[in-house]
């Protein structure tokens, strides 16, 4: 099923959406109860925010891989086979002359703070933080489209600091401050989720349109309408958008932000100067709380399968990849089929030269369930033996949010083979399937499990 907009998904989710009355205020209290949610909770809508009468805020919106598998009209056991197979290809946006996101409009406006419930997510934090903000603009030079998510600091007045670490938004800025001229950008927040899947994936220069991506994941093409007061296209069913330049040669401290880390972190960031807001009537505001199940499904889908995609056309027999809950997307476990001795060592390599976010990778087989934590640290107790099967790979470069790393900015990665002995000493013990089947079936029948 094709969702248009953020809206059409959430009318969707029925009992998979907890509705909250009671008003909660942006400071604080709305993340205090996203962080508290289980793993596996529904997703979040806020009907009352303290301060902004008629605004309304949804969190815990993708941290399911269930939702995400309704996002894309599809299962969870084909949620890889779906992402991987939709963008290899791409579905062109198409312009429209039908605009929701501009049926209120603050041109110029003076001061965001009154306008956004922007949250402020942890008792550290230095402001007001965009986490869920979809950056777009084009590159000055070539006119090429680029598209992701940037974490925003709400500086009062019509200010905000961006933090552009990850291309190609930050080699659209540099070109742009080497002219010494503005970065015109727009910042789409409230879309549905195939869109704000796509804005993580992770695309080079020769890489396809990431608007593309989003239109092949959703199954038909975004809509889009110019922006009111920069050059930028934007999505034309998004809730709110905000349009402003990012200023040449300024750079201001950005933080300290809660990050996804479970750490804070600040940097000298540059910064956007606001030139417009609109957005649509009553308006629902994403929000996205740093180090909680909704950033670790989002990573999981768009940099974890991307990576399963990559590793498998270098070589054969990989089952499946999950980036670990809880470790920022450092940290991967890999299943393989059928693996010789060496394979596993040649994977340990490839992974961990191919993603500079990842720090620890570990390799079993395909009879170990890489989501069940309980598995894999099994498999890690009884196949793997530490100087034997541990690879170290030093001077490598960090990432940029990772306080492991202090100002060298490089780091050591390590790669740990878990996969079985030759033996039959190695074979997994087992409960006959009729059997199994049997204890599902009378468990679900009594409401203990999920059939």
């Amino acid at each position: 099923m094709t969702y248009r907009d953020l809206r059409a998904f959430l009318d969707d989710l029925g009992g998979d959406l907890l509705r909250v009355g009671q008003a909660f205020d942006p400071r604080h209290e709305m993340a205090a109860l996203l962080r508290a949610m289980p793993s596996d909770g529904p997703a979040v809508l806020f009907e009352s925010v303290a301060g902004y009468p008629g605004a309304r805020v949804v969190g815990n919106l993708v941290a399911s891989r269930q939702r995400v598998a309704k996002a894309l009209g599809t299962t969870e056991n084909e949620l890889a086979a779906t992402y991987l197979l939709r963008t290899r290809q791409g579905i062109a946006p198409r312009q429209t002359d039908e605009a929701p996101v501009k049926e209120v409009q603050h041109i110029a406006p003076q001061d965001l703070g009154t306008l956004l419930p922007v949250l402020t997510h942890y008792a550290g934090d230095g402001g007001p933080f965009i986490t869920t903000g979809v950056v777009l603009c084009s590159d000055p030079a070539t006119g090429r489209r680029g598209m992701g998510i940037h974490r925003m600091m709400v500086k009062g007045g019509n200010r905000m600091g961006i933090l552009l670490a990850n291309p190609p938004l930050s080699a659209f800025h540099a070109a742009a401050e080497v002219a010494g001229k503005p970065l015109d950008i727009a910042v789409a927040l409230g879309v549905e989720p195939a869109l704000l899947i796509a804005a993580v994936v992770k695309a080079g220069p020769q890489g396809p349109d990431k608007m593309d991506l989003a239109g092949a994941l959703r199954g038909a093409p975004v809509e889009l309408v110019r922006a009111e007061t920069v050059a930028v296209d934007v999505p034309a069913r998004a809730e709110v958008v905000i349009e402003g330049r990012v200023l040449p040669g300024l750079r201001e401290i950005e933080g300290p932000f809660g990050e996804n880390t479970g750490y804070y972190f600040s940097n000298l960031s540059p910064v956007v100067e606001m030139t417009a807001i609109t957005h649509r009537r009553d308006f629902i505001y994403p929000a996205l709380c740093p180090w909680t199940a909704d950033v670790d499904s989002l990573l999981s889908l768009a940099a974890g399968t991307e990576l399963l995609g990559q590793l498998r056309t270098q070589m054969a027999g990989i089952a499946d990849l999950d980036l670990t809950t809880g470790t920022c997307g450092f940290t991967a476990v890999i299943s393989l089929s059928k693996a010789r001795p060496s394979d596993a060592r040649r994977l340990i390599h490839l992974a961990l030269s191919m993603d500079k976010r990842l720090k620890i990778v570990t390799v079993v087989d395909d009879d170990v369930d890489i989501r069940n934590p309980r598995e894999v640290a099994w498999a890690l107790a009884t196949r793997f033996q530490p100087e034997r099967d541990t690879v170290i790979l030093s001077g490598m470069e960090g990432y940029v949010i990772d306080p492991s790393c202090g100002g060298s900015g490089t780091g050591s990665r390590m790669g740990m083979n878990a996969t079985r002995g030759s033996g039959p000493e190695f074979d997994k013990i087992t409960i006959p399937a009729a059997a199994a089947a049997k204890a599902r079936s009378v468990l679900a029948e009594i409401g203990s499990v999920a059939g």
